[in-house]
C-alpha cells in the first residue's frame, strides 16, 4: 500500500512539474500589393504558452519596412470638419502586442495586422515568404507565410 501512496505523489510531483508550454503561431499569410510601391499586409495567430509574451515587432526579408498596426473604428462625429458620417475606419501603428498565458491574439484584416512597405515584386501567390517574430524577452520565432495575390481569397 506504502509503495501505491509513493507511486501516486511521485505522479502528482511529475505532473505540477511539466515544462511550460511554449507559445505558438499559425495560419500566418501576406497579401501583396496590387499596385507596386503600396504596402502588402501580413496576418498570423498567435497562441500564447504558459508565460505571458510580448510581441514588439516582425520583420520580412521581402520587405524594407514593416510595423505592427492596428485598425479600429473612429467616431468621426466630432470632427465635422471631415464631413464623414461616424463609423470610419482608422489605422495606426502599434508599439507592442502582449499575448497572456494561454490566450490566442488573432492578426486579421480590419483589425491587427502588419503593413509590409516596400514588398519585393518578385513574390509569388501560393508560395510561402518567412517572417520573423521579435518579443520583449529577446525570443525571436521564424515562420513562413502563404503569399496571397492581391484580390485573391484569405487562405483557410
Amino acid at each position: 500500500m506504502r509503495n501505491l501512496i509513493g507511486i501516486a505523489a511521485l505522479a502528482l510531483v511529475t505532473a505540477c512539474q511539466q515544462a511550460p508550454t511554449e507559445l505558438k503561431v499559425d495560419g500566418a499569410w501576406v497579401r501583396v500589393p496590387a499596385v507596386a510601391g503600396n504596402p502588402g499586409a501580413a496576418y498570423f495567430t498567435l497562441h500564447g504558452g504558459s508565460e505571458k509574451a510580448n510581441l514588439v515587432a516582425v520583420s520580412a526579408k521581402f520587405a524594407v519596412r514593416a510595423e505592427i498596426h492596428e485598425s479600429m473604428k473612429h467616431d468621426m462625429a466630432n470632427m465635422p470638419e471631415m464631413n464623414m458620417a461616424s463609423g470610419a475606419m482608422m489605422m495606426q501603428p502599434v508599439k507592442d502586442v502582449v499575448i497572456q498565458p494561454g490566450d490566442t491574439v488573432t492578426f486579421e484584416p480590419g483589425g491587427k495586422h502588419v503593413m509590409l512597405f516596400d514588398v519585393s515584386t518578385s513574390l509569388t501567390p501560393g508560395r510561402k515568404a518567412p517572417l520573423t517574430l521579435s518579443f520583449a524577452d529577446g525570443k525571436k520565432v521564424e515562420i513562413e507565410a502563404i503569399i496571397v495575390g492581391a484580390g485573391d481569397p484569405a487562405p483557410r
